[in-house]
């Protein structure tokens, strides 16, 4: 391999380490929401209304719209959190396989 080409290894290294990073981020973010989401469907069990917070208003609504909104938000959640988990698999997959590639061009300009 060529300097020039070692370069870009590494560079691509980088590039591919600041988007597992941000990945790992988003994925952080949403799970504190599905956290949350999960959160308020046990609070709401079991009772006949519940309130939503619309704007600076908490609202009064049926239990069972509220839990529809939610589950339908806890789903959306968990699509996105699962398509994250599997960019972060390739992703790291790719990092892994690049990551050989710099060492072993390293290892080979040295000896």
């Amino acid at each position: 391999m060529g300097k020039v080409k070692d370069q870009e290894n590494i560079q691509q290294l980088q590039l591919l380490e600041q988007s597992l990073s941000s990945l790992v981020s988003q994925k952080q973010g949403f799970q504190v929401q599905l956290n949350e989401v999960e959160n308020a469907l046990k609070e709401i069990q079991g009772k006949q209304v519940a309130y939503k917070i619309v704007g600076g208003l908490m609202i009064e609504k049926k239990r069972e719209d509220i839990e529809e909104e939610l589950n339908s938000k806890k789903k959306i959640l968990e699509v996105r959190i699962s398509s994250l988990e599997k960019q972060e698999e390739k992703l790291g997959t790719k990092k892994e396989e690049l990551q050989k590639q710099v060492v072993e061009a390293m290892n080979s300009q040295n000896e």
